[in-house]
């Protein structure tokens, strides 16, 4: 980060992880090098040009790990394994030398809230109730249908999978973020092992000290090979409470999570983990967490983690009802409100992720911004918001061409089984009538909008393979790819490199406060990131109509126009402001306002 227009006062906590921009990568949807229709190893490599010239800092990698991929790699057989449908350890550590020689870095995925059912570990856990490993899961004995107060009459073997002759009830309520109980049957040992998501993802017991020496070694011979950090998935759900108690909240996202998001051991976990292992490395900690505050950010922060993912913003558009499976409809007021939330409480202390996309959700140009008239100009106006408030961006791939959801026309379309579990329970229970419901639903929330492959180019499949694509190709790869963005100059690509190059350049976009301005506008989201000798205002209009902007007094005057999404040339803030539909502005302050 050079010092141009910044001060090289000793005042802010620096890390490197601070400066950093990651960039996610989906394996399996980014580049195929071999024509088997599926994203791997060897393809990443072939494009670490690109990342490098994009100006990106750190790829996270999403799991490679050996997996039979009923979660597409969350469901990990062996930590110590490349699935060799990916590549090879050898094709691994040259994608992590490859990033390193371009000064670019690498996080892996941390899977370890659960694993597949067919690890080692849960083969011999689930091969004897007298196992060593038995209590590297957590198995429970059911209930008897006295003990639930259910009648002969009301119960019904089949929504539980149970085999003919087993009449009994799993051992709590709780239900698995993946659609149906959390609770499966084992016919071996006669007992129900816990899944908070698919049945073949058995949850790990982290009450068992041998299994948390396991999982620090692991990561440890992870650090060793010479990986930069983790993202740590779901992993505020790691710890259960003492007898798994029903749950007593009938909002929680899923029933039982009262109980199991941020559960009583949590923080002695974290702090465990990162004693035994983290501290001994530059490591940056990313944890995704199903519902996490901001005090509770700031604990994690003390526990040594270098930030959480924030999903506040992403459960706006949720309907009233049912979750992530419903649709409701998001307001400026609640985004701009939620994230200013985040900004001024981690201000002080901790730090902030920043994201709208990720492998588990929509396309954020169809989902916040506008993906038909407006999408060039929407995208670019997300880019900034992404990239100047404080924090760490976390870009997914595609985003920088202003990739949209898949217009799925069939549920053979989809391949996530998260979107098939949900929409079967939702039928079954008839909270879904007709495919036609089904399918509006499934275009808005599926996680496999995010996961169709990357558009390279125009020709058969977007360039991702020359086999058949292992999931269909956005029709709208003609138009919208890679290759035609770096041949337009005004392409969302551009964009986001120039916001790239200005991050390295002034330290404010990094280090700078941040400040809201007219919090109460209905269309135009207006704020300052201001240092001792820097200030940045940004201003947003959040609409597909124009607008006039009264900027605040202190901020009008000479000012340098770093960025504008509509490619204007003009600097100096006015006393009133003219924004197209979707415009954005960043200005930097010849004289800024200082505490």
């Amino acid at each position: 980060m050079s010092e141009s227009g910044t001060s090289t006062t000793p005042e802010y906590d620096r890390e490197w992880w601070k400066e950093a921009v990651v960039y996610q990568i989906y394996p399996r949807s980014f580049n195929d090098s071999n024509g088997d229709g599926v994203g791997d190893i060897p393809g990443i490599v072939e494009k670490l040009d690109y990342l490098d010239e994009l100006g990106v800092d750190v790829v996270w990698l999403n799991p490679v790990y050996e997996s039979p991929g009923v979660d597409n790699g969350y469901d990990i057989a062996d930590y110590r394994a490349i699935n060799d449908r990916y590549g090879t350890m050898a094709d691994w550590e040259e994608l992590l030398a490859g990033l390193h020689d371009r000064d670019m870095r690498l996080i892996m995925d941390l899977v370890v809230n659960h694993t597949s059912d067919e690890h080692a570990w849960f083969q011999r856990s689930r091969s004897s109730r007298d196992s060593e490993y038995r209590d590297y899961y957590i198995w429970r004995e059911g209930r008897s249908l006295r003990e639930a107060g259910v009648s002969e009459a009301e119960f019904d073997a089949s929504e539980y999978h149970l085999p003919r002759g087993v009449r009994e009830l799993p051992p709590n309520d709780w239900e698995s973020f993946f659609g149906g109980s959390a609770w499966t049957y084992d016919e071996e040992t006669g007992e129900w092992y816990l899944h908070l998501f698919d049945e073949r993802q058995p949850d790990l017991n982290w009450q068992s000290e041998t299994l948390r020496e396991e999982i620090y070694e692991m990561m440890g011979w992870w650090l060793q090979k010479g990986i930069d950090g983790f993202r740590m998935d779901v992993i505020n759900l790691i710890s259960k409470p003492e007898g798994l108690p029903d749950g007593d909240d009938s909002d929680a996202i899923v029933r039982g999570a009262d109980q199991f998001v941020n559960g009583p051991n949590i923080h002695e976990y974290i702090s465990e983990m990162h004693d035994r292992v983290l501290s001994n490395y530059d490591a940056m900690t990313v944890g995704e967490m199903a519902e996490v505050t901001v005090d509770e950010a700031l604990r994690f922060s003390e526990d040594g983690m270098s930030m959480v993912f924030n999903f506040d913003h992403l459960r706006l558009d949720f309907g009233p009802e049912g979750g992530r499976w419903t649709k409701g409809e998001w307001t400026l007021d609640g985004l701009r409100s939620t994230l200013t939330e985040w900004q001024e409480g981690l201000e002080a202390e901790g730090w902030n992720s920043l994201h709208f996309n990720n492998h588990d959700e929509p396309r954020m140009v169809s989902r916040f911004g506008d993906d038909g008239e407006y999408r060039r100009e929407s995208a670019k106006l997300l880019a900034t918001l992404l990239l100047t408030l404080k924090g760490t961006p976390f870009m997914y791939q595609g985003e920088e061409i202003g990739m949209q959801n898949y217009p799925f026309s069939s549920l053979t379309e989809v391949r996530d089984v998260d979107t098939l579990n949900n929409v079967r329970f939702a039928r079954e229970s008839g909270r879904l009538e007709t495919d036609e419901e089904v399918l509006e639903l499934v275009q808005h929330r599926s996680r496999d909008n995010a996961r169709t492959p990357m558009q390279w180019h125009d020709d058969e499949h977007a360039g991702f393979t020359n086999g058949t694509p292992w999931m269909p190709v956005n029709p709208n790869y003609t138009e919208v790819n890679v290759a035609a963005a770096r041949r337009d100059e005004r392409s969302v690509h551009r964009y986001y490199r120039h916001l790239l190059s200005l991050r390295d350049e002034y330290e404010v976009f990094v280090y700078g406060d941040y400040t809201l301005h007219t919090p109460d506008h209905e269309q135009v989201w207006a704020y300052s990131r201001v240092t001792t000798d820097a200030e940045l205002f940004v201003v947003l209009n959040f609409d597909g109509t124009a607008t006039t902007y009264a900027p605040p007094a202190d901020v009008v005057g000479e000012a340098e126009l770093l960025a504008s999404n509509y490619g204007l040339a003009t600097g100096g803030i006015g006393e009133t402001l003219d924004l197209s539909p979707w415009e954005a502005r960043v200005y930097l302050l010849d004289d800024p306002v200082t505490a």
